[in-house]
């Protein structure tokens, strides 16, 4: 294609493309802070945005039975899906080493975090924040991670020391 043929396709692209943008089709509503507050649900590894509510492992293993041990196991043990409860280290087991909520999570507050977000499968979301906190001091008491009989709450969530805290390395450090 010769240059003022270029040339000529590309001021009429130039021409025509304010007129295509101008005219939209009007589709859906705009987006209002209420909407985006009810998805902003971000719980960061220092607590911030963990919200109020508390729980404990007793009521967590009541709640675990009902709604994560299909896909869990009895215990956290593994089932269809991840095992959330070991012992085993990660360290010196290769790539393909199960990475369980004692051996690779860095924070248990995105273990809460990620709790509210996505379980139970395949109906996230539905959980109320009472059942995460009691979900969570459960798994890390089944770990060996907390003291049996720990509350959880926004308070006491983010002092838990997870045994891989210091070994995670973080993609994007800057972020945190």
């Amino acid at each position: 294609m010769s240059i003022s043929k270029r040339a000529g396709l590309f001021l009429a692209a130039c021409l025509v493309a304010p007129a295509a943008f101008a005219q939209t089709p009007q589709l859906g509503t705009k987006i209002t802070e209420v909407d985006v507050g009810a998805w902003a649900i971000t719980v960061l590894p220092d607590g911030t945005n963990l919200p109020k509510g508390s729980g404990t492992a007793a009521q967590g293993a009541k709640i675990y039975e009902e709604k994560c041990v299909a896909c869990h196991n009895t215990g956290g043990k593994g089932g269809p899906y991840a095992t959330l409860v070991s012992e085993a280290p990660l360290q010196g087991r290769g790539i393909e080493a199960p990475k369980t909520i004692r051996n690779f999570w860095a924070n248990a507050t995105t273990v809460y975090d990620y709790i509210r977000r996505a379980m139970p499968w395949p109906q996230p979301r539905t959980l109320s924040d009472e059942e995460v906190y009691a979900l969570v001091a459960y798994i890390l008491e089944q770990n060996k991670i907390i003291e049996p009989g720990t509350v959880m709450d926004a308070k006491s969530l983010p002092q838990v020391k997870m045994p891989n805290r210091d070994n995670f390395i973080v993609k994007f450090p800057d972020k945190i």
